[in-house]
């Protein structure tokens, strides 16, 4: 198994990494935004993952590198360095590791238990598929997977449990795409979408997010660089409103009243408003990037704002998935 970073040598530049410079991978993965950075700069890392099993490939930067890399169990929402950093970086969704790895339950690509959980702990993907009404399916798969059959897939899922539970993934993505009609010619597979929405709900993706970005406010010092690598529009969305909000907080007037005084200073200074798409080149060489998208920031010295609230994008699924937590 490997895996290609996506955006890595723009997501470095964005960095703008020197010596003496202390940041924050938030996702560490395989270790390639870390080495990426070790390696450009003489500076510290501070790497944190979730995943068990990213946290063991670790072991081998860790040793090449033990006075200047450091890994951290743990959800990028906690992050909390003990100084301020110079710089954060997110290499948002899920790995190629995650995904290659059949066990782990991610793809429907092989055959496996329905799984999806990143830290492995707490219910899985199963339960949601197995435990959740068809409404509240259908409020997961259409706000979640952002999928217009969502109603006819979360019919087909309860109507496939009566008769047994939905355990596997290959199971699950063959009774998605009978209950849609097949693949007509799609460049995905019909399941996409649904299996992307179980991931986001089991780990609370998008919860998740809200609570870094806002880690991230608070750890950097002014002049450190926020940078965060997506792949898919609800997670593209949030960094771009977080982003926007903090930076341009001044009250806007009209061309007959002057502006308005702002009601909260701009935590951050935004030097390019446009998202960075990958280039044709990457894409050929790695389909995954093709969704992907960076954006940037640069700290002030104002203070942090409060923190940021997910959006309540599916709330019949969310408070159903609470319930079977």
């Amino acid at each position: 198994m490997s895996h290609a970073p996506v955006l890595l040598a723009e997501a470095m530049d964005a960095l703008a990494l020197r010596d003496g410079g202390v940041y924050v991978d938030a996702t560490f993965g395989g270790g390639g935004y870390s080495r990426q950075m070790l390696g450009r700069a003489n500076c510290r890392v501070i790497a944190y993952d979730r995943d068990p099993d990213a946290i063991a490939r670790g072991a081998a930067l860790i040793s090449e590198e033990p006075q200047r890399f450091t890994l951290l169990q743990g959800r990028f929402g906690d992050l909390a360095p003990d100084e301020l950093v110079d710089g954060v970086v997110f290499d948002l969704g899920v790995s190629s590791f995650q995904l290659d790895q059949a066990d782990r339950g991610f793809s429907f690509q092989q055959d496996a238990e329905l799984d999806m959980r990143m830290e492995k702990d707490g219910p899985s993907a199963a339960d949601a598929v197995n435990g959740m009404s068809e409404v509240a399916l259908a409020d997961l798969i259409y706000n979640y997977g952002e999928d217009d059959e969502s109603r006819r897939i979360a019919r087909a899922i309860v109507q496939a449990r009566a008769a047994g539970r939905i355990t596997r993934t290959l199971q699950l993505a063959d009774l998605v795409e009978k209950a849609v009609g097949g693949r007509r010619g799609a460049r995905t597979h019909p399941a996409t979408k649904t299996f992307q929405a179980l991931r986001m709900l089991v780990n609370d993706e998008l919860g998740e997010l809200a609570r870094g970005l806002s880690a991230a406010e608070r750890a950097l010092k002014p002049g450190g660089r926020l940078v965060v690598v997506s792949f898919h529009s609800l997670e593209d969305r949030m960094v771009k409103q977080f982003i926007a909000a903090r930076a341009d907080a001044q009250g806007r007037g009209s061309r007959f009243m002057p502006d308005l005084p702002p009601e909260r200073a701009p935590s951050f200074v935004l030097e390019r408003k446009r998202a960075t798409a990958p280039s044709d080149d990457e894409t050929a060489r790695n389909p995954r990037a093709r969704s992907a998208s960076l954006r940037w920031a640069v700290r002030t010295d104002a203070p942090a704002w409060d923190e940021l609230e997910p959006p309540a994008l599916a709330p019949k699924a969310e408070a159903e998935w609470t319930k079977l937590n």
